[in-house]
């Protein structure tokens, strides 16, 4: 196969993703769960098919869903597009297809990647993968105390003893998740000036600048 023609599309969705290749002029097809063994898989399925680290995939921006899947093929070497779905959609319209299943739109995007090769996609630089996986948790955490205290201020005695237990659990989790946080930006001071630097804007406290620049890589 050629190294300059691989090309991958992926259409992603919550729980599953649809791969399609393109060889000597046809698509096959495969489907993957949306999991970090899933995103193995198809690793091990692309250098099968001898399109191990030469192939150019490209995916639409579809915030969360596709995340970690983007991430996890840049890191093992891949060219990877994150491409805006107005620009899929158009170049549907351009081949005339109406045609609408997983499976179609997987080939409309490899071929839409093959034609127009869109630029490379840069993720965010690993530290602060790390530090918005561990922010995520955290405001995950706080949710579910939040919930559980909620549900404190109806519950019977039985209940609410079980309430209490489940609380002082997250909390003691929550304060390890905060340590943790803190080690991070120990560790990579360039984290912590810039978080100093939100923390300094009226209204920016430190939830919120965790959260920014956690998510917002090109704050500085």
């Amino acid at each position: 196969m050629n190294a300059q023609s691989i090309t991958l599309g992926i259409d992603v969705s919550k729980r599953i993703f649809i791969v399609a290749l393109p060889v000597n002029g046809k698509l096959k097809h495969r489907k993957f769960q949306n999991t970090r063994a899933g995103h193995s898989a198809l690793l091990s399925w692309l250098e099968q098919r001898n399109a191990g680290q030469d192939a150019h995939v490209c995916m639409e921006a579809t915030g969360v869903y596709g995340e970690a899947l983007a991430e996890s093929l840049y890191d093992h070497g891949l060219r990877v597009s994150i491409v805006n779905p107005a620009r899929i959609k158009g170049f549907a319209q351009s081949e005339q297809l109406c045609t609408k299943t997983d499976r179609v739109d997987a080939g409309l995007i490899a071929r839409f990647c093959a034609s127009l090769k869109p630029v490379a996609w840069q993720p965010p630089a690993l530290e602060v993968r790390k530090l918005r996986d561990l922010v995520r948790r955290l405001e995950a955490l706080n949710g579910m105390h939040q919930q559980e205290r909620n549900r404190l201020e109806a519950a019977s005695q039985l209940i609410a003893e079980q309430l209490k237990e489940h609380i002082a659990y997250l909390n003691t989790e929550i304060k390890k998740l905060k340590a943790l946080i803190e080690q991070h930006l120990d560790d990579h001071r360039d984290l912590r000036h810039r978080k100093a630097l939100l923390q300094s804007i009226p209204g920016i406290g430190e939830a919120t600048s965790s959260v920014i620049l956690s998510e917002f890589a090109d704050v500085q």
